[in-house]
C-alpha cells in the first residue's frame, strides 16, 4: 500500500501554480517545490507520476485563469475585440501564466487550427457574431479572425516579454485599424496573397 501523501494533489498544484505566476514554469522543480511546501520533494511523487504531470494540471489551473477574463464577452460589443483586450491584459498582468499558456514548446508541430481550439468555444462565437454583423461567409468570418487574432497575438508576446510597453488606447487603435483593413479588403473582393519574388536585374 503506498504512504499516505501529506499533501493533496490540490495543494500541490496550487503551490505550483503560485510559483509559475511568480517565476514561471521552469522555477518549479522538485527540490524547490518541496521547500515552498516547507516538505521535501517525497509527497510530489507520492500525489504525481512525475514534474511533467503536475505541470500539465498548472497549465490547465493556468487556462482556467485565462478564462475568467473573457468570460463576459457577450456582454461586450464588439465581443471579438473585447476578447482580444483582455487577451493582452491577461499577457500584460499574468506574464509568466501567459507564457506558460501559449509560449510554450511543443513535442509535435502545433499547427495555427491546434493553438485556437485551446480558446474554447470563445472562438465559434466571435465567428458568429461576425458573420451576423458583417454579412460574411463562415470563411471570411475564420479569415477575418485569423488575421485579427495573430496581430492580437503579437500584441501579446511584445507585453508578456516586456519587449516593449504599449498603452491601452495605442492597443485600442492597432486592433480597430487591424481589424478595419482586413474587413475593407474582405468586403471588396481585394484580398489576396501576393508572392514575394526575386528581381533579377540584366547585367
Amino acid at each position: 500500500m503506498p504512504p499516505k501523501a501529506k499533501y493533496t494533489r490540490e495543494e500541490i498544484i496550487n503551490k505550483a501554480f503560485e510559483m509559475t505566476r511568480k517565476r514561471g514554469i521552469d522555477a518549479v522543480v522538485a527540490r524547490e517545490l518541496g521547500k515552498e511546501l516547507g516538505t521535501s520533494s517525497s509527497p510530489i511523487f507520492t500525489a504525481f507520476k512525475n514534474m511533467e504531470e503536475l505541470q500539465k494540471e498548472v497549465r490547465k489551473v493556468a487556462l482556467r485563469e485565462f478564462e475568467s477574463y473573457v468570460r463576459d464577452a457577450l456582454d461586450y460589443t464588439p465581443a471579438f475585440k473585447y476578447v482580444g483586450l483582455k487577451m493582452i491584459e491577461f499577457a500584460m498582468k499574468e506574464p509568466k501564466l501567459f507564457q506558460l499558456v501559449y509560449m510554450r514548446e511543443h513535442d509535435v508541430k502545433q499547427t495555427y487550427s491546434m493553438l485556437i481550439e485551446e480558446l474554447g468555444d470563445t472562438v465559434g462565437v466571435c465567428l458568429d457574431i461576425m458573420q451576423k454583423d458583417y454579412s460574411l461567409t463562415r470563411p471570411e468570418a475564420e479569415l477575418l479572425f485569423r488575421q485579427v487574432w495573430m496581430h492580437t497575438f503579437a500584441i501579446c508576446v511584445l507585453v508578456a516579454g516586456r519587449v516593449c510597453q504599449i498603452t491601452p488606447q495605442e492597443i485600442s487603435e492597432m486592433l480597430s485599424a487591424e481589424f478595419q483593413g482586413t474587413l475593407m479588403l474582405i468586403k471588396s473582393g481585394t484580398f489576396k496573397i501576393t508572392p514575394v519574388n526575386e528581381v533579377k536585374n540584366d547585367v
